[in-house]
């Protein structure tokens, strides 16, 4: 403990220097309209800035990079509430609650919770990297390929509490997705499936591309054809926004369940925030006693997809920075900043290096703290985005949506992916199939699969000393348990709806 306060104290120094904070303030804007236009990922926003750091001090420039983790995960809500479109994948779940809400006139009070959740969550997380990194990263290695995989199927099992108002048409949807997740090269052997030739595909449908597609181009065709649900006037961000943020201590449970969820997601590599906002969307529908609003415009909803994933954050640099083993894209590339500074992650980062270590956790407790007023200010003119007349809007977010596909990867065959996966979308919100399951089934089948695949070539292909490694393990056995458990209250809730 004498060496952790001592570090803190150090890193502390370190922090107040004012252009350390100017660069916490400006990466915390950066990140925010990066976040904040779909397309542009937190991973793309921390990659693009990594080269300008070189010039600077590590703690200097580790501040500015984990100033943008911070904000751009968050700011991914704003068009997810706005708009129908989630800035990331990460916020792909508060769309279903945070539109609903603007469209009941209700966008600030989304806008203000879903900054509060963030926050919160964030701090949390933070904390937990601070004071509880070596056990947690001792957790993380208990996870081999087999739980890796049962905790994929497990949130698979999340499309029966996603498809409450028709399961049929939601395992479709969800069972379609999975489909699409094979699409590219087997993980293992190399074998190309379903790419038709388009090189883009190799590596799978791109998530980013399908999440644009799925969602902004069914919005765009409702907008125009006039058949778009009326938006009431909404209230704005600035006024009375305190209050509205303060409502979050409310669900203090709710709370404290997403942060936990997100954080545990977060220290399992490869897991990453789409999971942990799903997850804790489903936790919070099933212990609410207003489940029924879920999808309606439920507050619960907001908060707990929100609050999930930005504990992702420091759950996620839990395994990077004293393993060496990033949780997600985005600490991937923070690891590579480090390493261009000189800076080696492991065990000994915390001993040889721990003023400058000490000082990069403390910057994101300040960057989740500045991304509050920062991001209400800004979304306060997003908001007027909704009051603007749908023959403007309509080619707004088309242009959004292209810009977004193109920057990915500066091809247009990606743009035309997004085209036809948005028609896709259209056909789907015509016939009343649920999107939802699809985008967990592609998010989920990547990596049920490759994990399966590793899992059968550690047994040598046999499927009763895979089985018997699960049955024999811990950590599966409670994983079976949840899935099972979460299938059950689905088809539960499905019955005594039909009785």
């Amino acid at each position: 403990m004498e060496v952790l306060f001592s570090g803190i104290a150090k890193g502390g120094l370190l922090l107040l220097d004012p252009m350390t904070l100017f660069l916490i303030l400006a990466g915390t804007v950066f990140g925010i309209i990066v976040g904040s236009l779909p397309g542009l990922t937190s991973t793309m926003g921390v990659a693009l800035l990594v080269p300008v750091t070189f010039g600077m001090s590590p703690a200097m420039g580790l501040a500015l990079l984990g100033a943008i983790y911070c904000s751009s995960t968050y700011a991914g809500a704003i068009s997810a509430i706005l708009l129908n479109i989630p800035g990331t994948p990460a916020n792909c779940c508060t769309l279903l609650d945070g539109y609903p809400m603007t469209q009941k006139g209700e966008s600030g009070r989304a806008i203000a919770l879903s900054t509060a959740g963030s926050a919160v969550g964030g701090f949390l997380s933070i904390f937990a990297l601070l004071f509880l990194a070596p056990p947690l990263a001792e957790f993380a290695l208990k996870f081999g390929a087999q739980e890796y995989f049962l905790l994929a199927i497990f949130g698979v099992s999340v499309i029966a509490s996603l498809s409450e108002r028709n399961m049929i048409k939601g395992l479709i949807s969800g069972c379609f997705g999975l489909f699409l997740s094979i699409v590219g090269m087997h993980p293992l052997t190399g074998n190309v499936r379903f790419t038709f030739g388009i090189a883009e595909l190799y590596n799978g449908l791109p998530l980013v591309v399908a999440l644009i597609g799925l969602y902004s181009i069914p919005e765009v065709i409702s907008i125009l054809s006039g058949r778009q649900e009326a938006v009431k006037q909404s209230r704005s961000v600035g006024r009375g926004v305190f209050g509205q943020m303060m409502e979050i201590f409310h669900h203090k449970i709710l709370l404290l369940r997403a942060t936990v969820i997100g954080i545990i997601v977060g220290i399992i590599p490869g897991a990453g925030s789409s999971i942990a906002s799903f997850v804790a969307y489903d936790d919070a529908k099933r212990s609410s006693k207003n489940s029924g609003m879920f999808g309606k415009g439920s507050p619960e909803g907001v908060i707990a997809s929100e609050t999930a994933n930005n504990a992702v954050v420091g759950g996620s640099l839990v395994p990077a920075l004293t393993l060496g083993v990033p949780g997600n894209a985005v600490s991937a590339v923070l690891l590579g900043g480090l390493m261009i500074h000189g800076l080696k992650p492991g065990p000994v980062l915390f001993i040889e290096n721990n003023a400058i270590v000490y000082s990069f956790i403390l910057s994101l407790f300040v960057s989740n703290l500045v991304f509050v007023p920062v991001g209400l200010f800004i979304a306060r003119y997003c908001v007027r985005l909704i009051e603007t007349p749908a023959s403007i809007l309509g080619p707004l977010v088309v242009g959004l949506a292209v810009m977004g596909s193109y920057a990915i990867n500066m091809s247009m065959v990606e743009v035309w992916i997004m085209m036809a996966i948005g028609l896709l979308g259209y056909l789907m919100k015509e016939f009343d199939v649920p999107r939802e399951p699809l985008v967990l089934g592609l998010v989920l089948g990547s990596m049920a699969e490759g994990e399966l695949a590793r899992a059968m070539s550690l047994v040598h292909g046999s499927v009763l000393s895979l089985i018997q490694g699960m049955l024999t393990s811990p950590i599966s056995l409670i994983i079976i348990g949840l899935t099972l458990l979460s299938l059950w209250q689905g088809i539960k809730k499905q019955l005594l709806a039909r009785g």
